[in-house]
C-alpha cells in the first residue's frame, strides 16, 4: 500500500503521521546524530537490528516502571549523552513509553522536541495520540503529567508482529471503545470478525487502525484540553483504571471490565438498553476480553474520588446512550458507591 501520510493541526503545531512506514524512514524525519531514542527492555531484545546506531536509552517493561523515578533515570542518560536543547527524543514503544518519552522531553531543559514510534495496537490507536504524557503516582495512574504533542507518529506495522497474542487483545478494548463512544459502523464491522482476522490480514489492520487514529485524533483536534467531547474517550477507563492498579491486570483488560461496568451503570441510570449492553458484552467476549473481576470495592471507590474527573463530591462518567454514542453524567460519589457496591 506504500506510505500514507495525514496531518492534524492541534492548539500549538500540526503533527504528522506517517502510516505503514518502515522504521528506517526515520532516518528523513531527523538526524541520526542528534537522536536519542528511548525503548523497553522488552522491544530492544526484539527488535535490536532497528537501533543500530542510534543512541538508545532503554528502560525497563511494564506499567510499574511509569514513575517518576524512570523519568528521572532517563534526564540522567541524556545530561550522559550530553543531550542539549537541539536534541530531538523518539519514544520508540507502547504506551508506557509513548507516555514517559513525551514527558521526561517536555521537562528536559525546559523542553526538547520530541516523536514517537508506536509498537503495540493500544498505542497506535490510543497512547500515542493526544499529547497526553504523564507518569503514575503509587496506585494513581497519570497524576502527574502534562498535554504535549509530538512532532509526529510514525507507524511501522512491523513491529505488531512481535506481539503475543494476549497484547493484540489488550489493544482491541481502545478500538471497540471508539466503537461504542463513536462509530456504531465500526462496531458492527467488529462484530463480523476476530482478533485472528486482524492479525493475519495486514490491508484489514491497516485500515481498522487507521480508522481509529482518526476518530482519536479529530475528537483531540476538537477538544486538546479536555473540556468536553475528549472526555468521552473516559468510557471504561474511571473504573477501569481503579482495578488496574489494585491489580496485575493488563490496561486494555482492566479497561474492558470498566467498559462492561459502564454499560450496566448507562443501563440503571441512563436508560441504555438491556439488547444493546448485550451486544458490548458479547462483543469484549468475542475479543477474548474479560468483562468480569472480583476486586476490592471499597478500595477501588477510594482511588476512583482521586480521580482527575473529579468534581467535588461527585465524578464526571461516560455513560452510553446507545452503541456509536456516549454522554458525560455528574454522578455524586454516594450514589456511585452504591451502584459499585449492589450492581458490580
Amino acid at each position: 500500500m506504500g506510505i500514507r501520510t495525514a496531518t492534524y493541526t492541534f492548539s500549538e503545531k500540526t503533527v504528522s503521521y506517517y502510516f505503514d512506514a518502515d522504521f528506517s524512514f526515520l532516518e528523513q524525519l531527523v538526524s541520526k546524530e542528534n537522536s536519542v531514542i528511548i525503548t523497553d527492555d522488552q522491544v530492544k531484545a526484539c527488535c535490536t537490528e532497528k537501533f543500530a546506531g542510534w543512541k538508545t536509552i532503554v528502560i525497563k517493561a511494564g506499567e510499574a516502571n511509569k514513575q517518576q523515578s524512570t523519568v528521572d533515570y532517563i534526564i540522567s542518560e541524556l545530561i550522559k549523552l550530553e543531550a542539549d536543547r537541539n536534541t530531538f527524543i523518539i519514544g520508540v514503544g507502547g504506551g508506557v513509553v509513548t507516555d514517559i518519552t513525551g514527558y521526561a522531553a517536555s521537562v528536559y531543559m525546559r523542553g526538547v522536541k520530541f516523536g514517537f514510534v508506536p509498537t503495540s495496537v493500544l498505542a497506535m490507536v490510543d497512547a500515542s495520540i493526544g499529547g497526553k504524557n504523564g507518569v503514575d503516582v503509587g496506585i494513581y495512574k497519570n497524576l502527574v503529567g502534562l498535554i504535549k504533542q509530538p512532532e509526529f507518529l510514525l507507524f511501522d506495522y512491523s513491529f505488531l508482529q512481535t506481539l503475543p497474542t494476549e497484547q493484540w487483545i489488550n489493544g482491541f478494548a481502545e478500538i471497540i471503545k471508539h466503537a461504542c463512544i463513536k462509530d456504531a459502523e465500526m462496531f458492527a464491522f467488529l462484530e463480523e470478525n476476530t482478533v485472528g482476522d486482524f492479525m493475519g490480514d495486514s490491508v484489514k489492520l491497516a485500515l481498522l487502525i487507521e480508522k481509529n487514529v482518526t476518530i482519536k485524533s479529530e475528537i483531540v483536534v476538537q477538544d486538546e484540553f479536555e473540556k468536553g467531547d475528549r472526555k468521552l474517550l473516559n468510557f471504561g477507563h474511571t473504573l477501569g483504571h481503579a482495578i488496574e492498579n489494585t491489580s496485575q491486570l493488563l490496561h486494555g483488560h482492566a479497561v474492558s471490565i470498566g467498559m462492561a461496568a459502564a454499560c450496566t451503570i448507562s443501563e440503571e441510570i441512563n436508560e441504555f438498553s438491556s439488547d444493546e449492553k448485550s451486544k458490548v458484552i458479547e462483543l469484549l467476549k468475542k475479543y477474548q476480553l474479560p468483562v468480569l473481576f472480583v476486586f476490592d470495592k471499597v478500595k477501588v471507590s477510594e482511588i476512583i474520588k482521586l480521580d482527575k474527573k473529579r468534581q467535588a463530591d461527585a465524578i464526571n462518567f461516560i455513560l452510553l446512550n446507545k452503541i456509536g454514542d456516549a454522554g458525560m453524567r455528574k454522578i455524586p460519589f454516594n450514589q456511585l458507591e452504591n451502584i459499585i457496591s449492589q450492581c458490580l
